[in-house]
């Protein structure tokens, strides 16, 4: 399987302005510069919102997969993924999971939740700390 997107890129890097788009075409042509990265001026996204939307998702279905894996049906489960920069690098990634999932205690919730941490798709390409905590919903 192979996944792509394109971006394109006119202008200097305060000035200038781009576009992303995804093979699916969810993201088709997407604004992307300067200030939608940095100063929050304009509307689009950018490539830490991007890589938190990726960790989000994976990170979500890892931990389904492995709830289904051991027997326990989610009901539902809600990802939030903080991307911290720090001197135009990414320094870390956390990751807050909320779920209903019946027959499962919170501490068994929060395990499998570790090992979702670190199992993903897009943890396991990442160099940097990935941190999350997890909130069983009764």
């Amino acid at each position: 399987m192979k996944r792509t997107a394109n971006a394109h890129w006119s202008g200097t890097i305060k000035e200038g302005k781009g576009t992303i788009t995804t093979q699916s075409n969810i993201l088709n042509q997407t604004n992307y510069s300067f200030k939608t990265r940095f100063v929050g001026e304009e509307t689009g996204t950018n490539p830490e919102e991007l890589l938190a939307a990726a960790h989000a998702g994976c990170f979500t279905m890892a931990v389904s997969a492995a709830l289904t894996e051991k027997g326990f049906a989610p009901l539902s489960l809600d990802t939030v993924a903080t991307v911290t920069m720090e001197h135009f690098s990414i320094t870390s990634i956390h990751l807050s999971i909320t779920g209903s999932v019946a027959d499962i205690d919170a501490e068994g919730f929060e395990a499998i939740t570790k090992g979702a941490e670190q199992n993903c798709l897009i943890s396991q390409v990442l160099k940097i700390p990935i941190s999350s905590e997890a909130q069983l919903l009764s």
